[in-house]
């Protein structure tokens, strides 16, 4: 069976839902507009859906000279550029990182602040900002993402988790009517940027290197998954899947109090990909 590119999606904003685009122009640090706007606390500190489940329910789409920000609870919409080169700059924190930031005009983050409940700040990531990859991994820098530049996840891998859930449901709760089924669980609930179709399910685990059309990736690092898979990426409310069926196959080994799926990678620094471009791999 031959293997492609299924899918390319892009979240212009951490933790808030994204877009899926035909083809994507690669830079030094991901996806072209992928992860350079962020929301913060009033000490600069990164918020995500772990904290605020209902920044599931702000969606962005792309527009002509920017992006959209809608409330899918009411489709209130504010647009936002791509890019910000002027403004108040400020210094903001991703995980263990201190990364230069220029704040958004506020009446940008009270909008944020209202539909959250709490005060927020919205910031964009400056090309001047130059944030590095965890080194025990790869070398290179990353935009405002968890740590690295791609995130790889074969459809194939969710179909298998979703039979999975399915399986545990019928074995605790006896036989399932059709109408009792679980809906499966969507692909948006684990932000890839790229979502590989056919092969195996979780085959990205053995791959060292990819090519997807000309560009080449390399995957680095098993992703580990948190409260944000068990949220749905429409209403905010959580649940205990998929992490409760994960913990049954995927822990990590050495360290079980990790569930993996997916893999962490990097790529070429120019380029351009496209959905259907085929992929070839080279195994660890």
């Amino acid at each position: 069976m031959s293997i492609s590119l299924a899918s390319i999606h892009v979240y212009p904003i951490k933790s808030l839902g994204g877009f899926s685009v035909e083809e994507a122009y690669l830079t030094d640090r991901g996806l072209e507009h992928d992860r350079r706007w962020m929301l913060v606390d009033e000490n600069g500190l990164f918020l995500s859906q772990r904290e605020l489940a209902s920044m599931a329910c702000l969606h962005t789409t792309a527009g002509a000279g920017g992006f959209h920000v809608t409330d899918v609870r009411n489709g209130d919409i504010l647009d936002l550029p791509w890019t910000m080169d002027e403004g108040e700059e400020t210094e903001v924190q991703v995980w263990e990182d201190r990364v230069p930031a220029i704040l958004a005009p506020k009446e940008h983050s009270d909008r944020f602040s209202e539909k959250l409940s709490r005060e927020v700040r919205l910031v964009f990531m400056p090309e001047r900002a130059q944030r590095a990859v965890d080194p025990a991994y790869a070398h290179g820098i990353t935009s405002l993402s968890d740590g690295f530049p791609y995130l790889i996840v074969s459809q194939a891998s969710l179909d298998d988790l979703n039979a999975r859930v399915e399986d545990d449901m019928i074995k605790r709760s006896g036989d399932l009517k059709i109408e009792m089924r679980p809906a499966p669980l969507l692909m948006d609930r684990f932000r890839p940027n790229l979502v590989i179709g056919g092969g195996s399910a979780y085959q990205e685990d053995g791959w060292k290197e990819i090519t997807i059309g000309d560009a080449r990736f390399q995957l680095v690092k098993p992703c580990s998954r948190c409260a944000i898979t068990t949220t749905d990426q429409r209403t905010g409310e959580r649940g205990k899947e998929p992490l409760r069926t994960l913990a049954t196959y995927r822990r990590r080994k050495g360290d079980p109090h990790k569930v993996d799926f997916g893999m962490n990678a990097m790529g070429d620094r120019q380029g351009t990909i496209r959905v259907g471009d085929e992929l070839r791999f080279e195994r660890t």
